[in-house]
């Protein structure tokens, strides 16, 4: 039997003819849930009507979604309490069943090509700030050579693409590994990852603002942490991306 050529290397041409065979024989499916769709990247109507889109009106900080708007810059009272460390934080979805579900088939399922999907969906959400420079949160070498790929590094590769900003993988390093976090509390969550990251030598992100990349934000431990270590080594400002954060008012 005749195998199919994979789609990315085949003419656009070519591939609107060997399409039909492509969906016959690997239908697209639902991100969140693997239902059979109608279109690549294209979640069910269960899944896409179980996902809550974040934007304003919300923190100015931290990006925590208010109930109404309260003005330009307003912060909501646990960064005016206790301002963490990054500029900005935003997240494409509050944290629940379907984005978990994509965040863990890209992470564990080594569904890569969901890395896309992510960036582009965070591509609307790209703060304004001038030439910034995209950084992943990085991976301990150790944790990397297992895995085989960093979910945030990718995500940050194709954001880089579709907004024509700079990508540097080298930047920001783990200098050790640490436990992972969940089930600990936000000061256990802390400690744990004090000290875990460095800025290499040869690094150029004095004076940039800083496009910090990463899949899901949880107690902001990990992303205060990147955060610090950048504005020592002379970034100028960090802002947070990411897919999905706990809400306050989540469920989960």
């Amino acid at each position: 039997m005749m195998s199919l050529p994979p789609l990315s290397k085949v003419s656009p041409l070519l591939k609107s003819l060997l399409r039909p065979a492509f969906d016959y024989a690997l239908p697209p499916r639902c991100p969140g849930c693997g239902l059979i769709v109608d279109a690549d990247d294209a979640f069910c109507l269960t899944c896409w009507t179980g996902m809550r889109f974040l934007g304003e009106p919300c923190c100015a900080r931290c990006g925590v979604p208010f109930a109404y708007e309260q003005g330009l810059g307003a912060e909501c009272g646990a960064c005016l309490a206790d301002p963490p460390p990054f500029d900005s934080a935003r997240a494409v979805l509050a944290y629940g069943d379907v984005a978990r579900a994509v965040a863990l088939r890209l992470k564990y399922g080594r569904r890569i090509g969901l890395a896309r999907l992510i960036a582009r969906q965070m591509a609307r959400q790209l703060p304004a700030v001038e030439e910034p420079v995209i950084v992943p949160v990085p991976l301990h070498r150790w944790r990397l050579w297992w895995r085989g790929f960093n979910q945030s590094a990718l995500i940050a590769r194709h954001l880089g693409r579709m907004a024509g900003l700079p990508v540097d993988h080298h930047a920001l390093l783990r200098t050790r590994r640490t436990m992972p976090l969940r089930g600990m509390g936000m000061k256990a969550r802390a400690k744990v990852v004090r000290g875990a990251f460095a800025l290499a030598s040869d690094h150029g992100l004095q004076g940039r603002a800083v496009l910090l990349i990463d899949d899901v934000h949880t107690s902001g431990a990990t992303a205060a942490a990147c955060a610090r270590t950048l504005k020592r080594g002379g970034a100028a400002s960090v802002h947070l991306l990411c897919w999905a954060r706990v809400v306050p008012d989540a469920d989960d």
